[in-house]
């Protein structure tokens, strides 16, 4: 079975609107694992977020800082590179574009990327993570995100394949210029639009 492959056991049965699953998906009620290093471990108070870069005033928020911020409550579907969709996943977090008015976007800024633990990064166009679906997320179907699925807290591009949206967020690096992340070094797609199936340098 090829890594692209996996989980396929557990394709959903149709009945679905077929322009909510991008060409080469399958459908899935699971929410399969797949990360790159350890699932960390944070001590209370121990995880931190920054915002930096081309801002007016980098900024450190604690996890009681996010969550004392305005949430907002987001069903969407969401969209691996490997080829999984799950259809209506419900998060709760704050709008990037909100904790960004925080630090005072550089007019010049154009790009973000995203970091995580272990040095995981991913880039993405400023314009996608200030759509107001682009979200930092602390809850998934009402609890606290799993740590293997990202938490305490990650990043959520629901427009993207989901590499774009980096599990244990720990900074978002606002910049003028685009530079490739972890994933885009190694072959995959500088933007990712699933609906294009832009999973690699050249799709």
């Amino acid at each position: 079975m090829g890594f692209f492959d996996r989980n396929r056991e557990d394709v959903v049965k149709r009945g679905y609107d077929d322009s909510r699953l991008p060409s080469g998906q399958y459908l899935t009620e699971r929410f399969p694992v797949l990360h790159v290093g350890e699932v960390p471990t944070y001590q209370p108070g121990e995880w931190n977020l920054k915002i930096f870069g081309a801002v007016t005033n980098e900024i450190t928020l604690s996890l009681d800082d996010v969550k004392a911020l305005p949430s907002t409550t987001l069903t969407t579907d969401i969209h691996c590179v490997t080829k999984w969709s799950k259809f209506d996943t419900t998060w709760r977090g704050v709008k990037v574009n909100e904790v960004f008015a925080l630090a005072g976007v550089n007019p010049a800024a154009a790009y973000v990327m995203g970091h995580a633990e272990y040095g995981y990064t991913a880039n993405l166009p400023l314009a996608d993570i200030m759509r107001d679906e682009s979200m930092i997320v602390y809850e998934y179907e009402g609890e606290d995100i799993e740590p293997i699925h990202g938490g305490p807290v990650r990043l959520l591009i629901p427009n993207l394949y989901f590499w774009k949206s980096p599990k244990w967020l720990r900074g978002l690096e606002l910049r003028e210029t685009d530079a490739p992340g972890f994933w885009e070094q190694n072959g995959y797609h500088m933007y990712g639009d699933p609906f294009l199936e832009q999973r690699f340098w050249g799709d």
